[in-house]
């Protein structure tokens, strides 16, 4: 009898995960049919209404081709809005061009790299805000794609800055910085992101003097950039507390100055063992721009929301999510690849390094 259990129990486990394969196959078909019927087969194009598409029962589509150009660029001028597109290509451009390794191996190529990205940022500001020969654009008439990535892209470069000199600040020897900069770090992450943009949307206009005219765009940026400067300063220190005190002593003992080591020796090793959580940190930072929203400023999120809020096309809500959403994935998507990229370039390089 044992034998015999002993015999069959591998065959019936066998035929059990073969029927799970099976069960996992007919569900992902059978899924990936009713997505296909209704994202193709039942869907509705344009000339469409909404009457017509709720009678058809698949994705609208008429109302992403009404409606595609209020969702990528809101309030920005209509005839103008190539002005956005061309400056939304010149930030993924940028952003890119700047995570590169390459770039950034000698000196020369580094000034040059830090020379293009300035001259690429007013290029961006010019098409964005207009002056010298375009039509002025206020500020308040960024939204959609545009300010979502205007305001993640400035906010979290400069956050990164920032970062670096907090952690510093919190581990130094000097009692006063070190008390400062761990009061603020614990300070900001005790509050959540809304509440820092609410304090600054709406309340800091009341405490500033009336003839200080700051946009809300901006009044946003300085409080995301205050927000995730703190928790990217928490990545940063935990990767200077990880290195041995060895490294420390070792550029001291070859002459360095602080500023030197710590430029040289300690902040890239600091940095390449904290890459995963700063990555980790700078997704949410992109995720978390929507919220401004809630403020009354209108990202990507916010745009779909005015889109759906059409008479005409009320009713529809899941085209427009799942649009942005596939925006959303495609950019978080893109940042989590490059980060296991670079990752497992410093660790390649790490093995070179020590077989050499």
């Amino acid at each position: 009898m044992l034998s015999s259990v002993e015999i069959e129990t591998p065959r019936s486990a066998s035929l059990v995960a073969v029927a799970g394969r099976i069960l996992r196959l007919v569900i992902l078909c059978a899924v990936g049919y009713m997505v296909f019927d209704w994202l193709v087969l039942s869907s509705v194009t344009a000339p469409a209404t909404y009457a017509e598409c709720r009678d058809a029962g698949g994705a609208c589509i008429a109302f992403l081709q009404d409606k595609w150009r209020l969702i990528l660029f809101g309030l920005y001028p209509y005839d103008q809005q190539w002005r956005a597109a061309i400056a939304t290509i010149l930030i993924l451009g940028l952003v890119a061009t700047l995570a590169m390794p390459v770039f950034w191996q000698t000196r020369s190529r580094r000034r040059t790299l830090a020379a293009g990205s300035v001259a690429c940022f007013a290029l961006i500001w010019w098409l964005l805000f207009g002056g010298f020969g375009l039509s002025s654009v206020p500020l308040r008439n960024l939204s959609g794609l545009p300010m979502t990535l205007f305001m993640a892209s400035v906010g979290l470069s400069v956050s990164f800055v920032l970062a670096i000199l907090l952690a510093l600040g919190r581990k130094s020897d000097m009692p006063l910085f070190r008390w400062i900069c761990t009061g603020y770090i614990e300070f900001i992450r005790a509050i959540p992101l809304i509440s820092a943009l609410f304090l600054a949307v709406f309340v800091l206009p009341i405490v500033l003097p009336s003839d200080w005219d700051i946009p809300p765009l901006l009044r946003a940026i300085v409080a995301y950039v205050m927000f995730f400067s703190a928790y990217m300063a928490e990545n940063i220190r935990g990767g200077l507390q990880a290195l041995p005190l060895s490294q420390y002593a070792a550029a001291k003992a070859i002459g360095m100055t602080y500023w030197q080591a710590q430029k040289l020796v300690i902040l890239p090793q600091a940095i390449r063992i904290s890459l995963p959580s700063l990555i980790n940190t700078s997704i949410s930072g992109l995720k978390d721009t929507s919220l401004v929203m809630v403020v009354s400023m209108l990202d990507l999120l916010g745009t779909a929301n005015a889109a759906k809020a059409d008479a005409n096309w009320q009713g529809l809500f899941l085209e427009a999510y799942l649009f942005v959403g596939i925006i959303y994935i495609m950019l978080c998507a893109s940042m989590s690849y490059y980060g296991r990229w670079i990752e497992k370039r410093l660790q390649t390089g790490q093995r070179d390094t020590k077989n050499g």
